[in-house]
């Protein structure tokens, strides 16, 4: 929980952020002649004179409370940035999606926040989480409104679970096809071990982005959870080094291994509270089952593996019902 941290517990710059305190950079953004605004809490925009002719990178953080290692590695890399501000050659919206749940060192206070970027909320419609997105919603219109062709969203995550692929990515296959070949390369770069392309939205924030703004957006998962202050930073060197040169206009570099491509071949989408999946809790992500096998149970319907082999990716039977309760993948790359 942030609020027992004792204040010389953590590097300045990694508390400001978890707290969404963007006081010191912002004003160092804005000395250096940026235009700079917040407007929304915990959501700042930086933009130069140049704006709709530079990139525009949207960079999140903390959607889930509890994922901490990617607020730790941004607050590091916007710091340096912001020490020396001529070196940012983009448009730069950093959000930091669910503060409250940061703070209180939950995954949420409510309800998911990256399943509320849909037209329809149902039941949770009301809860906390459904007013961020909203925030951060209107936030994103205004940031991507008058931008140039080449737009970014990173959301940056960690996982539950283990993973056979301890770095992967979520691509929404609606994106522009040079532009996703960018995305793939970059993520590439950033030496994330396997993508998998998604068909339709599930509620998540870069599907949005990626399906009302044009942007080149994923949901990159970075490791396992962990307390703030206390991640090993260094497994996300390879990601820290390939965004410093996207922030920095740097050429992209070519990867030294492209990532396994996969492609969703089914949702497991919790309908009741019958709802019961045949993996244990134990199961890393990319587990593979083969064809026949039970995949869940849920009442009279039954999910089981269609291909001959399948992979199991964020198996989670808790998840409220109606929503997706894991995905199966097969890799096509």
């Amino acid at each position: 929980m942030l609020s027992s941290q004792p204040s010389n517990a953590l590097p300045e710059a990694v508390r400001a952020l978890a707290e969404a305190d963007f006081g010191t950079v912002a004003q160092r953004f804005r000395d250096a002649g940026f235009a700079v605004a917040l407007p929304a809490r915990g959501i700042m925009t930086v933009k130069s004179a140049d704006a709709g002719t530079r990139p525009a990178v949207l960079l999140s953080v903390g959607v889930h409370g509890d994922e901490t290692g990617p607020i730790e590695m941004v607050a590091h890399a916007v710091e340096a940035l912001s020490r020396a501000p001529q070196q940012l050659a983009v448009d730069l919206m950093l959000c930091v999606g669910n503060i409250d749940a940061i703070r209180a060192g939950k995954r949420f206070i409510d309800a998911d926040l990256n399943r509320m970027f849909r037209a329809q909320r149902g039941a949770l419609a009301g809860t906390a989480e459904a007013s961020r997105a909203d925030a951060m919603i209107a936030a994103s219109a205004a940031f991507f409104d008058g931008a140039g062709p080449v737009r970014w969203h990173l959301d940056l995550h960690t996982a539950i679970r283990a993973s056979h692929y301890p770095t992967f990515a979520v691509v929404p296959e609606l994106i522009e096809q040079d532009r996703k070949q960018a995305l793939v390369g970059w993520l590439g770069e950033a030496a994330i071990g396997a993508v998998i392309m998604n068909p339709k939205s599930s509620g998540t924030y870069s599907y949005h982005c990626a399906e009302h703004h044009g942007a080149a957006a994923s949901t990159v998962e970075l490791g396992r959870i962990g307390t703030l202050g206390q991640n090993d930073l260094s497994q996300f060197a390879g990601v820290a080094a390939a965004l410093e040169r996207l922030l920095r206009g740097e050429p992209q570099r070519q990867a030294e291994k492209m990532p396994h491509v996969f492609k969703q071949v089914q949702e497991i989408v919790k309908h009741s509270d019958a709802f019961r999946m045949s993996v244990g809790r134990e199961t890393q992500n990319f587990t593979a089952l083969k064809r026949g096998e039970v995949i869940a149970t849920d009442g009279n319907t039954v999910y089981t593996v269609q291909h001959d082999e399948e992979l199991v990716v964020f198996p989670n039977p808790d998840v409220r019902v109606g929503l997706r309760a894991g995905l199966m993948v097969v890799r096509v790359a």
